[in-house]
């Protein structure tokens, strides 16, 4: 694992591996569901990495002890709509007792702008670590969009989790939210005309969803 003072690159390799697998253009949508779980677990498991922690006292078999258990209120995962729920489908299997919030944005494909349709979280969330995932940060107009309606609710703890990031959506990300950092999987070469990720994997919904 490899970062600056703002951006993480997860660069294990079962993650690596399976990234490459998603990126084939002749993986199935089965097989690229599959993969996008398995990866999003792994991604959480670094993303959560330095969480605090507390004891309890608990009694094993054998004797009683202290053992650390996680400190304060649980997780929310918050997924931008709709490519985001195949990273949170993953992590939710990893901590399942994680709250959920939804952001429903759409591109605007001429302009690029990022519109809201939907919005649902936890009315505390301004207590809670609240990681938001989509697939990609592109032209980060949508990650943008979405953090700025969450911190409008109260969230002040943030982490941003992709699975790819080309350097003008990490730029863009940057300029507009530098207290959140950036957790990837790969910075990849730059962004086309249309806004998509070169190399990229294609478009994440779609390929997730068997859609066009």
């Amino acid at each position: 694992m490899s970062s600056n003072s703002n951006i993480t690159v997860i660069d294990h390799p079962l993650i690596q591996h399976k990234l490459t697998k998603m990126r084939d253009v002749n993986t199935s949508t089965a097989g690229f569901r599959r993969l996008l779980r398995e990866i999003s677990l792994l991604l959480c498991y670094e993303v959560t990495r330095n969480l605090e922690l507390t004891t309890e006292t608990i009694k094993t078999p054998m004797t009683e002890m202290s053992a650390p258990v996680l400190a304060g209120k649980k997780l929310v995962f918050a997924s931008i709509l709709r490519a985001g729920n195949g990273l949170l489908e993953g992590m939710l299997d990893l901590v399942p007792s994680a709250r959920v919030a939804h952001v429903g944005l759409y591109r605007d494909h001429k302009t690029l702008e990022a519109i809201e349709y939907y919005f649902k979280a936890p009315q505390d969330i301004s207590d809670r670590l609240v990681i938001v995932v989509d697939p990609m940060l592109a032209t980060a107009n949508s990650a943008t969009a979405a953090i700025e309606k969450l911190k409008e609710r109260g969230a002040n703890n943030i982490r941003f989790l992709c699975l790819l990031a080309a350097p003008e959506g990490i730029e863009a990300f940057t300029k507009a939210q530098p207290e959140v950092p950036i957790y990837t999987a790969a910075i990849d070469s730059h962004l086309n005309e249309k806004g998509y990720i070169v190399p990229g994997l294609g478009d994440a919904g779609d390929r997730m969803y068997g859609t066009k």
